[in-house]
């Protein structure tokens, strides 16, 4: 099976293997997926910004157009050497998996296939037939966890020669974590905050993010998962009106949706209850809020509580981009998702 784990991949991408000239990155962590398809680039040594080594491709193209990335793939370079094709926006589109499949079968001999992907079923579509395939390589890219989230923070410190404080560096990992291009972006913020000083502290980061506890997000998202909007109004315009960042609510909702989704993935695959799952979480819930979770458990899928990562991930970049309008792009978002799991919750009749 020619595929990664989650862990391994960071590993696979110090180094360019020839043996895999088709590449799939995939995962909900869009930030994540474009980061390491910009390392897969860099390896590769070809220049983004050139037009005749590298090919850019939409997915909607290649679907419209199956014919269309083997005839790339097969072009010889007007000027030599090796070429890369770019797939972008991939998710369940047939057409698409089909022109790779062929590819997959004949792969070519100097040009490399890179595909960047939504979150994909196990096993299924485009996702399948990469890891079935001996020529072809799938990648990975979920939400970083707490080594993660370290290891991005030691890179980003390391090359602006900054130390950071330990009390600093964990109340930093609070918030973040959600999306690797977001948490880039703030420890980018917090490195210019902090120059010309050889360590950040506490102060520093809370200069930064603000300083409100974790109980507020906590509170804010317990509500929301499962599906009480008055507390969730209350609890939001709360901490809102404290003048914390709001997107640190959005990290710490994406947080508690893929804890959540793990939980969900083994009460499916484990015919386990609500119950059992959350207790034998891994790290364990603690005791006060083991109710609350199975509830949410009770209301969402493995499915919905991607969708909800998705959505969660996209409002964090639609909320920087429209920074003016951040709170109310973000409470729409949250509502729309309180909203969802008390269908859900009245569905199942509790």
């Amino acid at each position: 099976m020619a595929q990664k784990k989650a862990h391994e991949v960071d590993s696979f991408l110090k180094r360019l293997d020839r043996s895999y000239p088709i590449v799939l990155l995939y995962g909900p962590d869009k930030g994540l997926v474009s980061e390491r398809a910009d390392l897969f680039i860099t390896m590769t040594g070809l220049a983004k910004d050139d037009p005749f080594a590298v090919i850019r491709l939409d997915a909607d193209i290649v679907q419209a157009e199956p014919g269309r990335l083997s005839d790339e793939a097969n072009t010889i370079s007007m000027f030599g050497g090796e070429r890369l094709i770019w797939v972008r926006n991939a998710s369940g589109q047939k057409g698409l998996a089909d022109a790779v499949s062929h590819l997959a079968k004949n792969p070519p001999i100097a040009t490399f296939i890179l595909i960047e992907a939504g979150d994909l079923k196990k096993g299924a579509g485009l996702r399948g037939i990469v890891e079935q395939s001996a020529s072809a390589m799938a990648l990975p890219c979920y939400s970083d966890d707490a080594r993660g989230i370290d290891s991005t923070i030691d890179d980003m410190l390391t090359k602006n020669n900054l130390q950071i404080a330990l009390d600093a560096r964990n109340l930093l990992k609070e918030s973040l974590g959600g999306d690797r291009l977001a948490t880039r972006a703030e420890l980018e913020k917090i490195c210019l905050y902090a120059h010309g000083k050889e360590r950040i502290t506490v102060e520093d980061v809370r200069d930064i993010i603000g300083d409100v506890s974790a109980t507020s997000y906590e509170t804010i998202v317990d509500a929301m998962i499962t599906g009480n909007l008055n507390d969730f109004t209350s609890a939001f315009d709360r901490v809102v009106n404290t003048g914390s960042p709001s997107f640190l609510i959005l990290s710490s909702a994406i947080r508690q949706f893929q804890a959540l989704q793990t939980l969900r993935y083994g009460m499916e695959t484990e015919n386990k209850n609500a119950a059992s799952a959350v207790a034998a979480a891994r790290p364990p819930v603690f005791f006060a809020r083991k109710k609350l979770m199975e509830t949410a458990l009770q209301r969402w899928s493995t499915a919905s509580c991607a969708r909800a990562i998705e959505r969660l991930q996209k409002t964090v970049l639609d909320s920087r981009r429209n920074a003016a309008l951040s709170v109310p792009i973000i409470r729409q978002t949250m509502i729309a998702l309180v909203a969802e799991a008390a269908r859900a919750g009245r569905s199942n009749g509790r």
